[in-house]
């Protein structure tokens, strides 16, 4: 395997204002002072896109969402050219609050996965299981086939594409699995990765999302087969982001 560098990329979700910019800025420039050694990536609402493109350049801005069609009749929702317009690099698809809050199943993820790709968008994946997937026993299973079910079957580059791996039970609430269950869960992935894609598989980033922060990123980032994080709460601001993209830069 050849792996790239770690991935750290922070999804706001529905925070963030042009006062907020700032934050984006501070970012921007601690990455630009360790590249080569970690790839740093901002998810914003969609109306800081293109703001946050020509204020702070050389920072990869990405959507937390796509939608699976070029165009047409479907209100508030963002194609790929539109992306691509106000200046994004990549989307999120497939977040487990779009699959519970917006009843996406795999076959919407998919969907739009392969239209972000078809476009030349880079992609985060996610997949992750429920705290009761979880006691049942079967994380491992119903993770994987999640993954199965949504992978792209075209244009998926270990370039352009990453997956992450977020317990739905430790997003935004400070749980975080034990270091043994993310190996766990990173070693499955990737296996399904690699018979589903190929040699492709063995270099795509599978990065870890659910309460990362400056406390727990180095643990987390010593596992095998952990490429990076998707991180929420904690990119809101630069000074508990920058922490855990420093770690991730160590880590390599």
């Amino acid at each position: 395997m050849n792996k790239p560098v770690k991935l750290v990329a922070g999804n706001w979700k529905m925070h963030g204002t042009s006062a907020d910019l700032g934050e984006v800025a501070a970012v921007a420039e601690a990455a630009r002072a360790l590249t080569g050694r970690v790839d740093v990536a901002l998810c914003l609402p969609a109306t800081l896109i293109h703001r946050a493109t020509v204020e702070v350049p050389g920072l990869s801005i990405g959507a937390q969402d796509i939608h699976m069609a070029d165009k047409g009749a479907h209100t508030g929702d963002v194609c790929a050219a539109m992306l691509h317009d106000a200046g994004a690099t990549l989307s999120i698809v497939g977040h487990s609050e779009r699959r519970d809050a917006h009843r996406e199943d795999d076959s919407c993820v998919k969907a739009k996965a392969e239209a972000a790709l078809r476009s030349g968008l880079g992609v985060i994946l996610c997949v992750g299981e429920s705290d009761a997937e979880r006691v049942s026993g079967l994380a491992v299973p119903i993770v994987t086939e999640q993954l199965r079910a949504s992978l792209p079957r075209e244009g998926a580059t270990a370039d352009g594409f990453a997956v992450a791996y977020e317990p739905i039970w430790a997003i935004g609430t400070g749980k975080v699995p034990s270091v043994e269950d993310i190996a766990e869960m990173h070693a499955a992935l990737r296996r399904t990765l690699v018979e589903e894609l190929g040699s492709v598989g063995q270099d795509v980033r599978i990065l870890y999302g659910g309460s990362v922060k400056a406390s727990n990123a180095t643990e987390i980032f010593s596992v095998a087969d952990v490429n990076g994080a998707l991180v929420g709460g904690a990119s809101l601001r630069a000074a508990d982001f920058l922490p855990i993209v420093e770690a991730a830069a160590a880590a390599r």
